[in-house]
């Protein structure tokens, strides 16, 4: 941390720690370390709850199993009081919102620079000051947008499957401004088309967005601290409180963040089932 903050300046350091490991796929750049860390998170996930569910007993509950049995209940609760239908399928999809955000937004709490540090101790400095590794994946636009497509796509599932295909078309057609007249139907009709356009691209736009810019400004905070206060020994300990300062705080939005993008997702699905 210190090396790079003297020899390349503050903008440089933060430069590195912004690029992101890539590929070329296709002609599209594919970003590895986003790729890589999300699909563990996702898998400790899976495994984490997965080996508690089949462990679990009727007795008196282990504290890993309580703990899952209270993160269940809490985002079943939240379930319920938005969503007034079947939960069955529902609720597994928050759980799965929840959690993964929460481990992908808890990469920032780990140290900065333990990638380049580790490059560095196998392949050498050269090495570690070429190679970048961004290791919160919710800083990524490329998959807060993913999510956010898939829960829109779920929102027109769960629109076509509450109201049927026909439905659906004639309320995207005659709402929210409706007529009995059929002349005045007819001219409203690309009105209500592009208010209700827009209301169902704002969701998702909104959903990438609000992870994104909250993941982003914390990532670049923790980089502005370890930038300016990490230069040597002597701005060591102002370092640490800083960064634990900020941390303690980060895990509120890390928390905080993952709750949004999960309710918002269960009130957007409950909302296909409403009429205009």
């Amino acid at each position: 941390m210190s090396e790079q903050t003297g020899s390349g300046g503050l903008n440089e350091y933060i430069q590195h720690h912004l690029l992101q490991n890539t590929i070329d796929l296709g002609g599209f750049a594919f970003h590895i370390d986003t790729w890589v860390v999300s699909l563990v998170c996702g898998l400790i996930f899976i495994g984490w709850f997965g080996f508690y569910a089949r462990k679990a007993t009727s007795g008196v509950p282990s504290k890993g199993q309580a703990f899952v049995e209270m993160a269940m209940e809490f985002v079943d609760n939240q379930v319920k009081d938005n969503f007034h239908g079947d939960r069955s399928s529902i609720t597994p999809l928050a759980i799965t919102i929840f959690m993964w955000v929460v481990l992908m937004n808890a990469m920032d709490l780990l140290p900065l620079d333990t990638p380049g540090v580790a490059i560095q101790a196998v392949a050498g400095a050269e090495a570690a000051a070429h190679t970048y590794f961004r290791w919160v994946p919710t800083a990524d636009l490329n998959t807060t947008a993913a999510m956010s497509v898939v829960v829109f796509f779920l929102i027109l599932y769960h629109s076509i499957k509450a109201k049927g295909g026909f439905g659906f078309g004639k309320e995207l057609l005659t709402s929210p401004f409706a007529a009995e007249n059929p002349v005045t139907k007819a001219v409203l009709m690309p009105a209500n088309l592009g208010l209700n356009v827009i209301e169902y691209c704002v969701k998702p736009v909104s959903l990438a967005m609000r992870l994104f810019g909250n993941m982003y400004g914390g990532e670049l905070v923790f980089m502005l601290i370890a930038g300016l206060l990490g230069g040597g020994l002597l701005m060591f300990v102002p370092g640490v409180i800083f960064n634990l300062a900020w941390a303690i705080f980060h895990i509120l939005i890390v928390l905080l963040q993952a709750f949004i993008f999960m309710i918002l997702s269960v009130v957007y699905i409950a909302g296909a089932y409403e009429s205009h």
